[in-house]
């Protein structure tokens, strides 16, 4: 049965290199576990649906749908202007600021695709007309999104919680420490890369005005600004679970949307209805396929041989750390984080146990691996998407963001798995 299911698992790698739709690659495999195998589909699918019951999942569509609601309300555009009043007028601190701002975005949402929805629009033409060309704007906002799925709350870590039973606080905090450290490498390469354009900075102000016009930013954008406060507070507090927060980020999203910001009216907020609940299925859909195939190689033992195979290779951890972050961020050029997690998640967690490594700390090494694909080709979603916002050709996007992806996210990639204290500093303070 073994060689039924790397069998399996060998044409759904083919079609997804191919570039087949998902679902049909998730199903193409099954049918092969199911016609070949002795494997059974009722059971399993009603295994299957009797999972995406749990409550913990409820996170998912409420992080969207509150990171959708951020888009239209006017909440990410008073972000935008609170952090441009300290950066505006430092060579490159528009480019600082997208990544701070993405980060904070990230910090509500939950999702990678949020950032650069939200703040794409708004910053991309602002960056060129302050003379960052069009493509490397693109790339920088894009790149800097995927901090989404590594700033907490994270969906991509409420599935690796849920598929791999940790603590999910745990998983949060374990991304927080590499989230950032990417930000700041971001800031960083970008300050080293506006040096070679022509950048037009904001008129220089005394210190009387400037003052006045960072307490006025402030307060406009407070409300904003106690969103995140809110959400992770309560998360981290212990007031509230991930789930009750995604629920209070889209309760307490509408009335500033409405009332405060006024961006949100009828009509936005039944589109941005329209557009979370389209994704949540394809997310759902993905989620109980991957979940199914999953669930079907765990059974077959694919785990323990995969266990068994990679240490007939070697016995060296530093070796096999390496081949397993290879692995994951090849996976991640294929497919999207959260199906990477779930598909490989309960396959490799025994593997990293034998080789002494947490699953906290794997933790952190799912994410920024996964995260990674989404700004790599040839899945590349937010990469593509961001294209898209920013009005320039994919070719023109792909060289900048491969060079904020090798010098500023590949060493934290490498931190990760090489510095456990990266990841495991955090939940140890929290008792994890």
């Amino acid at each position: 049965m073994i060689e039924i299911a790397l069998l399996a698992f060998a044409v759904l790698v083919l079609m997804l290199t191919l570039g087949v739709p998902l679902p049909y690659c998730f199903g193409a495999a099954l049918m092969v576990m199911t016609m070949i195998g002795e494997s059974t589909m009722r059971g399993m699918m009603m295994w299957g649906f009797s999972q995406l019951t749990n409550p913990i999942l409820l996170a998912i569509p409420l992080f969207v749908f509150a990171g959708t609601l951020m888009s239209v309300s006017g909440i990410a555009s008073s972000l935008l202007k609170f952090v441009n009043v300290f950066v505006g007028r430092i060579r490159g601190g528009l480019g600082v600021m997208a990544s701070i701002s993405c980060a904070i975005i990230g910090a509500i949402s939950g999702s990678g695709l949020t950032g650069i929805a939200a703040i794409g629009p708004i910053l991309i033409p602002e960056m060129e007309r302050k003379g960052y060309p069009r493509a490397y704007s693109t790339a920088l906002i894009a790149n800097s999104s995927i901090l989404g799925l590594l700033i907490p709350p994270s969906v991509t870590m409420i599935v690796y919680g849920w598929v791999t039973d940790t603590s999910i606080l745990a998983s949060f905090l374990a991304t927080l420490g590499p989230g950032l450290l990417i930000m700041i490498n971001f800031c960083i390469v970008n300050m080293v890369m506006s040096r070679k354009f022509d950048l037009i900075l904001d008129e220089p102000m005394d210190l009387d005005q400037r003052i006045r016009d960072a307490g006025r930013r402030t307060v406009h954008a407070l409300p904003a600004l106690l969103m995140p406060v809110i959400i992770l507070g309560g998360i981290y507090g212990g007031i509230m679970t991930p789930t009750e927060a995604a629920a209070v980020a889209v309760i307490y999203a509408l009335p500033v949307g409405f009332m405060i910001y006024r961006g949100l009216t009828w009509k936005t907020l039944l589109e941005s209805g329209k557009e979370s609940a389209t994704s949540v299925g394809a997310i759902l859909i993905m989620i109980l396929f991957s979940l199914i195939l999953s669930q079907l190689f765990v059974r077959e033992g694919i785990p323990q041989a995969l266990v068994e195979m990679i240490f007939q290779i070697t016995d060296n951890k530093f070796l096999l750390l390496l081949m397993i972050n290879l692995m994951l961020f090849g996976i991640g050029m294929v497919v999207n984080d959260i199906t990477a997690i779930i598909l490989t998640g309960p396959l490799l967690l025994p593997l990293m146990e034998a080789l002494g490594v947490s699953p906290v700390q794997f933790a952190a090494i799912m994410g920024v691996n996964t995260a990674m694909g989404g700004v790599t080709p040839p899945y590349a979603s937010i990469l593509y998407l961001g294209a898209r916002i920013g009005k320039v050709k994919f070719t023109e996007v792909v060289k900048p963001a491969m060079t904020l992806i090798f010098f500023g996210y590949v060493p934290v990639v490498i931190l990760v798995s090489a510095w456990p204290d990266l990841s495991e500093f955090l939940p140890g303070m929290f008792g994890y």
